[in-house]
This record gives structure tokens, sequence and C-alpha cells, in this order.
């Protein structure tokens, strides 16, 4: 099979965010827990991550756990946290060679100490790539975030660090757990739902959205790359005139 050669640097998005849905829908039609589909979505990330390197993407984010999922089965939950140790101490090594930064962002109080030393070591240890930066959303809520993000507004303000009529879009973006991203192109939702979910809400505001009907332990290349197909078809606004996303 001849490969697909990368995309050019001007018809394609320069970030892409996924909401990785439908693990439990793929296990339950083969009969298997939730769980299974879960560590099966685990190779579906591994595949995207190296995906989007070859495809030259600068930025990708995924949502891994949300703030939402500790009301799930406590089984569930510990599958779920279990997979990002798993990802991270199965993968480091190879994303330090590849040149992939990790950011991991959303609240970290109330995450087990294991866990935010995994958060740390892998953040510590790919600090200085610049080849894909790889944004982790895990335990986390793009409301929260944003009542987070106001938070340290008010704090600041109390201060006097920043005036009130300082208070604008920029200052509170620069409060945000993205800080120092560019916000993302592209969202992707697999699994055929039509809704964001609590996710990037703010950094969302101009994002092109394409929602695919694959499960997400069946996404690859191949669905990435139709994402980004469907992307380059769209007309982008930005609330004025039209202008092709490829332009």
């Amino acid at each position: 099979m001849t490969a697909v050669p990368p995309l050019s640097s001007d018809d394609q998005p320069q970030h892409v965010a996924i909401i990785m849905d439908g693990n439990g829908r793929w296990a339950r039609s083969r009969g298997r827990p939730r769980t299974f589909g879960h560590r099966e979505g685990v190779e579906a990330l591994r595949r995207t991550v190296e995906a989007a390197g070859a495809l030259n993407l600068a930025y990708l984010t995924v949502f891994g756990f949300s703030t939402e999922n500790w009301s799930r089965p406590k089984d569930e939950v510990h599958t779920l946290m279990d997979l990002l140790r798993l990802y991270v101490q199965r993968d480091l090594d190879r994303l330090v060679r590849e040149g992939v930064r990790i950011r991991v962002i959303g609240e970290r109080s109330g995450l087990s100490a294991d866990i935010l030393r995994i958060i740390e070591t892998a953040e510590s240890r790919t600090a200085q790539n610049t080849h894909l930066n790889l944004t982790i959303a895990f335990n986390y809520g793009a409301q929260n975030e944003i009542a987070r993000a106001a938070r340290r507004v008010a704090e600041d303000v109390a201060r006097g660090a920043l005036r009130p009529d300082e208070v604008n879009e920029a200052s509170l973006g620069a409060r945000l757990d993205t800080a120092g991203l560019p916000a993302p192109d592209l969202i992707v939702r697999t699994s055929g739902e039509l809704r964001l979910s609590n996710f990037m809400l703010w950094q969302a505001a101009y994002a092109e959205l394409v929602f695919l009907d694959i499960l997400w332990p069946d996404f690859d290349r191949a669905a990435l790359e139709a994402a980004i197909d469907e992307f380059r078809r769209r007309e982008r606004r930005y609330g004025g005139a039209s202008r092709h996303a490829g332009s």
C-alpha cells in the first residue's frame, strides 16, 4: 500500500481536539465489559498520536477523563485512572524520542499522589519537545476550568495585580488551563453523538465541529484524515466574512 503523504501546512488545521467516545458501546457490541473498551481505546489513542505526528499536526488535544466521570461505577473509574498510568508508562520513552510534548489540563486536586507523579514526570520529561504538542484533558470539565480561571481573575483583582477594567477575554483566557495553546481549529467527536459534553467550551468559539459515527476503539489514521478532509471543505467565518479552512 502506498503511504499517504503528510498534509501541507496551508491545508490542514493547526490544532485538532478529539472527544474520544464510544468505548462502552464498542465493548458491549462484542459482549465484553466497558473496561475492555477503555483498554482498546488506549490503542486507538496510540494510533492517533502516531498519525498526528506523521501528518505534521502541531497540536493534538484529547479528552481522557471528565469531571463527570467520577459518577461512574468505581471499577470503571479505577480502570480509567489505570489507563493514564498504562499509556504514560508504556509510551513515555517513545514519545520523548519522537519529540512529543505532553501537557495535562484539568483539576488536579483530588487526584491520587501516584497519578500526580505520573503527570509531572510526563510533562517534565517532554517539556523541551517540539514536534507534536499532545494535551490530555484529565479530570477536566470546561465549566470547572472557566470557573477556576474566573476565581484567579477575582483573586488578582483583589490583591491589586489586575485592574477591573483589564478583565476581558484576553485576561481570562490567560488564566485558563490552555493558556499558551492556540484554540482548536477542529473538534472531532466519535460515536455519532452531537454535543461537546463540557469540553473546551471557551476554546471552541470558532472551531469547526466534525461528528463521526465511528466508535473510538476503531479510530485510526484514515478516520483522522477523513475529519481533516471535512475541515478543509468548510468555509470559516469567525463572525465576519467567509474564509476557506485551507486558506
